[in-house]
């Protein structure tokens, strides 16, 4: 293993420590270091919203707590799920009086402990609604939506409700369009190599140098297909195919897409993907509103690539250009 690091027991809260100490105008510790919030929270008057999540994945999840976005996150240890008592002080410090959203991917320890924090909170009356992300097509048929993965379509909508939520939106506004969002959303991965977790100090599965695994997790789960290294533009082509089949895209749709890689991917290699992705859609009459490329939803150093479809409608359009800022997503 060959990471710039001191202590592996160290890694989180050091990186922590120091992007605070990087942002300290947008980011603040709540009550303790797993816990950052904005550093103007709580937001007066405001509906709040929260996510949290393993390290390993930045931007994903702390990388978007900020103006037009989220809130707060609770922060767990590289690839572990946050307590539930780091998630219930996010949510006290955020809580500006009208409640708070809970946007997380759906995963056992994260739902379990989300849903302890939740108790927590309606006995301190603070009101939370939950919303779920599953927009993995790999983890599971449509026909089992509920058991999917969460991964990188989440971006979009802490982005929506975030949107919502500055604009005045209620508690229960703000969760819908959330759900509305999720429902118009689906991702699907290909890794060509592991990662390594500090504390386990080794690879979390071995992959042929001539192989790639479609559909695998960003924490390594198993993909629905290892197969023969291919290229991009087939590559592009499986992963879009079963997006906008499982989408149930049709001409005339309007869509933002986001390419993203896994955190050992260069840029030239994602935008080659986007070109194919890009014209794709367009041979379909699906047009491009807004499309996304670079790092956003990562699995430490794996290297491989995600492409997420978000179907738009004149409200998540407008809430998707909605200007946002945080110290990893900037626009105006």
């Amino acid at each position: 293993m060959k990471k710039i690091l001191n202590r592996v027991e160290d890694f989180v809260p050091e990186m922590l420590d120091g992007l605070l100490k990087a942002h300290p105008d947008q980011l603040a510790f709540a009550e303790e270091i797993h816990a950052i919030v904005r550093a103007d929270a709580p937001v007066q008057g405001k509906v709040a919203l929260a996510t949290g999540g393993g390290s390993g994945h930045l931007p994903v999840f702390l990388g978007y707590v900020g103006k037009g976005l989220l809130d707060g996150c609770a922060v767990g240890d590289v690839f572990s799920s946050p307590s539930a008592e780091q998630m219930l002080a996010v949510t006290r410090r955020i809580n500006g009086g009208k409640g708070v959203v809970y946007i997380y991917g759906n995963y056992g320890g994260d739902v379990m402990n989300f849903d302890m924090a939740a108790e927590m909170a309606e006995m301190e009356d603070i009101p939370v609604r939950t919303v779920l992300v599953r927009d993995d097509v790999a983890s599971a048929p449509a026909a089992e939506q509920e058991r999917r993965r969460g991964v990188a379509g989440m971006v979009f909508a802490f982005k929506v409700a975030g949107a919502l939520a500055d604009r005045g939106g209620s508690l229960d506004e703000v969760a819908a369009v959330a759900e509305k969002a999720l429902a118009n959303i689906r991702t699907m991965g290909v890794a060509l190599s592991p990662c390594t977790v500090p504390r386990a100090g080794r690879p979390t599965f071995s992959i042929g140098e001539d192989e790639m695994e479609i559909g695998m997790g960003i924490h390594g789960e198993p993909g629905m297909k290892r197969e023969e290294l291919q290229s991009a533009d087939r590559i592009a082509e499986r992963m879009l195919g079963a997006i906008l089949d499982d989408l149930q895209t049709r001409g005339g749709d309007r869509v933002a897409v986001m390419v993203n890689g896994l955190g050992a991917t260069p840029p030239e290699e994602l935008y080659i993907l986007y070109r194919r992705v890009h014209d794709l859609l367009a041979e379909r009459d699906v047009r491009v509103h807004r499309a996304y490329v670079g790092e956003f939803a990562t699995s430490m150093e794996m290297a491989g690539a995600s492409i997420t479809v978000f179907r738009l409608d004149e409200e998540l359009a407008s809430l998707l250009d909605a200007p946002a800022r945080s110290p990893f997503f900037v626009q105006v």
